[in-house]
C-alpha cells in the first residue's frame, strides 16, 4: 500500500499497490502491522457498507465524540463517490479545514479518517456502494454531525444534491455542534 498524507495531519489517502497478472491482479487492502507502524489507529471492530441508489446523493458529516470517537477506513466498490473529512479537532492547526478526494471502484483509492474528523460523501454515479472499516462501535448516544452546507467550511460539492436523509439535512451547524 502507499500511503500519501494528506494536509491535515494524521489523514491519509492509501493506494493499494497491485501485483498483476494474466488473471487480473491482487492487493493488500488492509495491514493491521501497516497502519500500526505509523501511528494509526489500526483497531478494527465493525465493517459497513452503503448503497446509494442516485447520483447527487449525500451522507454526512458524521462523527462520534468520546469515548467513542472512531477512526474509519473508507473506500468505493462499485460506482464513484466524492468524499470529504473536516478537521474538528480543537487543538489542531488545521481545525475546520477539509479535503475532498474522488474515491472510485475504478481507482481503488481509500481514505484513512481519523478520530475528530467529520466525514461524508456524495455519489457521482447511480448505484454506488462504499465499504467503511471503523475503529469504533457505532454509540447512537456518542454520535454527532455537522452541516454539510456549514458556511464555517464551505465544502464545493461537485454535484446538486439529489438524496439527503432528514438527519443529515438538519445537523446543526459547527458553532452549535461540536461539545
Amino acid at each position: 500500500m502507499i500511503f500519501k498524507e494528506a494536509k491535515m495531519r494524521g489523514a491519509y489517502i492509501i493506494e493499494p499497490e497491485l501485483i498483476e497478472d494474466e488473471r487480473g491482479f491482487f492487493a493488500r487492502i488492509w495491514s493491521q502491522e501497516e497502519f500500526g507502524s505509523r501511528g494509526l489507529n489500526s483497531k478494527l471492530v465493525q465493517c459497513n457498507s452503503s448503497l446509494n441508489k442516485q447520483t447527487g446523493t449525500l451522507r454526512g458529516m458524521h462523527y462520534q465524540i468520546p469515548p467513542h470517537e472512531e477512526a474509519k477506513l473508507v473506500r468505493c466498490t462499485s460506482g464513484a463517490i466524492y468524499d470529504v473529512i473536516v478537521d474538528l479537532r480543537r487543538d489542531s492547526p488545521t481545525r475546520g479545514q477539509w479535503i475532498g478526494v474522488e474515491l472510485t471502484s475504478r481507482n481503488r483509492l481509500m481514505i484513512y479518517v481519523p478520530e475528530g474528523f467529520a466525514h461524508g460523501f456524495q455519489t457521482l454515479e447511480d448505484d454506488t456502494e462504499v465499504f467503511y472499516q471503523v475503529s469504533e462501535y457505532y454509540h447512537p448516544e456518542s454520535a454527532r454531525g455537522v452541516r454539510w452546507d456549514d458556511p464555517t467550511f464551505s465544502i464545493d460539492w461537485p454535484l446538486g444534491i439529489s438524496v439527503i436523509s432528514e438527519r443529515d439535512r438538519s445537523h446543526p451547524f459547527v458553532g452549535a455542534a461540536h461539545e
